[in-house]
């Protein structure tokens, strides 16, 4: 298959593609600075269109009696679409924001493995009947909120989209889905996809366009029951004060400065390999990057040597070509931002040891690449420790015993997840509930499943994606009484 299956500079609104009436976006290959598409983003008035025909849509008695095994259907078609346009989707992100096609490709099925297992699950969940405790039958069940807004990051468009719009609509909801205005090229071919499997239209809109005019108004908008929210934690901050003040609830992932963890007996070949692919995969633009490296004193010179040397190794390059381990950071800004941490780091009495410039081939010149870069020697208090940079930094810092260990792991404003190393399984088991995370990975990093619920704590986020129980997150419940002792005596 060939092009683009959602109309080229259309946005998606109630059901219906139409030019949008805001600002232009521009997306744009972060590889070389091409311009993949240019499209008119939402406004407000888009999001009140999308809001108002997914409230009626959502509403229609074809969606809301629906069997379950009815909808679950929808699911599994688009499952099966989403795969067999898998390799053209890859390089639409590849394009849309700059990671190489070996990771895409994995998140495009991840995608589609959203779908398959929310669709499972749909056909087998259960309501429940507690205990009576008098002349009644009691009944809990679960129904949908309405109408969700999904607001969704720019580093991982596709797979973050299904995570949310899945089981948003497996709940019987509507969706209003706000993909990052730099990366907005996904989530407009899973609207189209999602239409193309047949799902009625105005359960599903695709507004693009900037965060504080066009994700404010769903936010604000009081036809949305639901928010759910992937991004940095100041913005998700800001959106649950504005949802409490409006009784929504919310669901939220959030940023991660995340302990990566080196035991003196740790296999140092497989944690020097998960030390890398924990922080430069996606060349470090990712809330679980494992961007904090704590090692043994004992071991600390060796694995910091061999980390080093292996990043300088990395092969940095264009995201479709074979080979690239590390392709560029989603934009030239960024790359500012993260050069510019390196740099208060390097002030702030860090030791560079591996990377912390711009590749020189003249190739790249056009991109906004970055080496993956290590430094060691920093105090707990710099900002580089502390600071989420989302980008492709490592800090190395040394520990003497488990108590200061697991203080210093902990001391941090984030609990997103962590990396433990180890040979001793009874060791990772104590260390793992004492750091506070919403995951916590021994002798791997970053694997993650669909059927495993995933979410933070403190400022990385609330509530879980994912999971047996990612459905129950758009649905409110109810319980329902069935008097069976006749008439009530009181009104005699």
């Amino acid at each position: 298959m060939t092009g683009r299956l959602a109309p080229e500079g259309r946005i998606l609104v109630g059901g219906e593609w139409v030019v949008g009436s805001g600002a232009d976006l521009v997306a744009t290959d972060p590889a070389d600075g091409t311009t993949v598409a240019t499209l008119a983003g939402a406004t407000p008035a888009d999001v009140d269109t999308a809001v108002r025909r997914g409230d009626a849509a959502r509403s229609a008695a074809a969606w809301r009696t629906m069997l379950p095994h009815q909808r679950a259907r929808y699911l599994a078609r688009t499952a099966d679409l989403i795969e067999a346009r898998s390799e053209q989707l890859a390089v639409l992100q590849s394009r849309d924001n700059g990671k190489p096609l070996t990771e895409t490709r994995a998140l495009v099925a991840s995608a589609a493995g959203t779908f398959r297992y929310v669709a499972a699950v749909l056909e087998t969940e259960e309501g429940a009947i507690p205990p009576s405790r008098g002349d009644y039958l009691a009944f809990s069940v679960h129904e949908p909120i309405g109408v969700v807004g999904a607001i969704t990051p720019w580093n991982s468009p596709i797979a973050s989209d299904a995570q949310k719009v899945a089981p948003a609509l497996a709940a019987g909801n509507a969706v209003v889905l706000k993909p990052a205005a730099w990366t907005p090229l996904l989530a407009l071919e899973l609207g189209a996809l999602l239409l193309e499997a047949g799902l009625p239209e105005g359960l599903i809109s695709v507004l693009p366009g900037p965060g504080r005019t066009v994700g404010q108004a769903l936010v604000e908008h009081p036809g949305v029951g639901h928010l759910s929210f992937t991004g940095g934690t100041d913005t998700g901050r800001e959106l649950a004060a504005t949802a409490a003040r409006l009784l929504k609830t919310t669901s939220l992932e959030l940023g991660g400065k995340s302990p990566t963890i080196v035991l003196p007996d740790a296999d140092l070949d497989l944690a020097v390999n998960g030390i890398l692919y924990g922080i430069f995969s996606s060349q470090g633009q990712s809330c679980i990057a494992g961007s904090r490296l704590f090692v043994h004193d004992s071991v600390y010179d060796e694995v910091v040597g061999r980390v080093a040397a292996r990043a300088d190794a990395l092969r940095v390059g264009h995201p479709r070509a074979e080979g690239t381990q590390l392709g560029p950071l989603i934009t030239s800004a960024h790359r500012d931002s993260v050069e510019r941490y390196v740099a208060g780091g390097l002030a702030a009495g860090g030791t560079l040891r591996a990377g912390g410039v711009r590749p020189d081939d003249p190739a790249l010149a056009a991109g906004s690449y970055l080496r993956p870069t290590v430094i060691d020697g920093l105090p707990a208090d710099a900002a580089i420790v502390r600071e989420e940079i989302f980008g492709p930094v490592l800090v190395a810092l040394r520990f003497r015993d488990e108590a200061e260990l697991v203080a210093a792991a902990n001391d941090t404003a984030y609990g997103l997840a962590c990396g433990i190393w180890t040979r001793d399984f009874a060791r990772a088991w104590r260390i793992a509930r004492l750091v506070e995370a919403g995951t916590v990975w021994v002798n791997t990093y970053k694997q993650l499943s669909i059927a495993t619920p995933f979410g933070g704590v403190k400022d990385s986020g609330s509530s879980r994606e994912k999971g047996l129980g990612a459905i129950r997150a758009y649905q409110r419940q109810k319980s329902i009484y069935l008097g069976t002792s006749g008439p009530i005596a009181w009104a005699d």
